[in-house]
């Protein structure tokens, strides 16, 4: 098999030869360069030294790739690069190119309304029918009813905006001009001034009688804030009992406190604003089971070791023989 190989080749390259022989002699198919149909053949062309084709493209494309990029596209430092490195620059020039922005920025005003005003950014490629599309939705003027003057930052007209197919590019409107909504329906919503002056419309009234009869009202719930300033008779009960429980206990009782069964020693007796109305019982507990030394909100109530505090309600407090408990009573022996 390999010598039918060898010998299909000798034929291929006795026939190149033959065909070359006869274009040489002005022979041969025309229309078919002979340089080009070698390389087709063999790869191989009639160059100068021999040199093979797919070696002279290489060389051709590597010096392509070194040659100083003299296109004005680009800036005089990048004219150096390599190519591959040009057509990278320019893809990522070409992705940071923004379309440039063509809206304008205009105030709103309407003859019917002298308290409105409002602005509204837009592209000059926009109709003026879509423009009064968008400004019945802010001022409430239909469209059919719509007419639309440009004027400028100093209030004088410039045009009239007639023509509905028409862009705005077209009547060349700058930032801070003005478009002047006229209201052309007498009987619009807009007409008469009771968008904006409240005296004009009917109100509901109320008489008191029947204001009194309603179940919730912002005048019923005065009242009920007022009375809950105040102490009611079951708040006066209540300090009233608190006051007999502190007749029952004196400044050094031996006392325990719930929750907690926590013991100690009473240190304070009586009544304190900055805590709340009623009468309060400080207690220095033998551990360190409280929240401070005597000292709440800055007033000072009575001394104690740090943690050892608490103020508490008198209902909370049992005096009798509390002694203080040994921490190791409860251990097995």
């Amino acid at each position: 098999m390999t010598t039918d190989k060898k010998g299909r080749k000798n034929l291929r390259l006795e026939r190149i030869l033959g065909d070359r022989k006869k274009e040489d002699e002005g022979e041969g198919r025309p229309g078919r360069h002979p340089q080009r149909r070698a390389q087709n053949d063999v790869g191989y062309s009639s160059g100068p030294k021999g040199v093979s084709t797919l070696k002279r493209r290489k060389k051709r494309k590597k010096e392509k790739k070194t040659q100083p990029i003299v296109d004005t596209h680009y800036p005089p430092a990048a004219r150096l690069l390599p190519v591959t490195a040009r057509r990278r620059r320019r893809t990522s020039m070409s992705k940071l190119q923004l379309p440039a922005d063509d809206s304008v920025l205009l105030l709103i005003t309407h003859s019917n309304l002298s308290t409105f005003a409002a602005d509204i950014r837009i592209s000059q490629q926009t109709t003026v029918e879509a423009l009064k599309d968008k400004l019945w939705r802010k001022t409430g003027t239909a469209v059919a009813s719509m007419r639309l003057d440009l004027r400028d930052d100093t209030g004088a007209k410039i045009a009239d905006l007639d023509d509905d197919a028409a862009p705005i590019a077209a009547y060349r409107p700058y930032n801070g001009y003005r478009i002047h909504v006229v209201d052309l329906d007498p009987s619009s919503l807009t007409s008469g001034g009771w968008l904006e002056d409240t005296s004009l419309v009917d109100k509901y009234k109320m008489s008191d009688e029947a204001y009194d009869k309603l179940d919730t009202s912002f005048r019923k719930f005065k009242e009920k804030m007022a009375v809950s300033k105040n102490p009611t008779s079951d708040d006066k009960e209540t300090e009233k009992h608190m006051e007999e429980l502190c007749s029952r206990i004196k400044v050094g009782d031996r006392c325990e406190v719930e929750p907690g069964a926590k013991r100690g020693t009473v240190k304070f007796i009586g009544q304190a604003e900055a805590l709340g109305r009623g009468f309060w019982v400080g207690v220095q507990y033998d551990e360190p089971l409280g929240k401070h030394d005597g000292m709440v909100k800055g007033i000072r109530f009575f001394e104690c070791p740090q943690g050892h505090g608490a103020i508490v309600r008198p209902e909370k407090v049992k005096v009798g023989d509390f002694p203080e408990r040994d921490p190791f009573e409860d251990e097995e022996i």
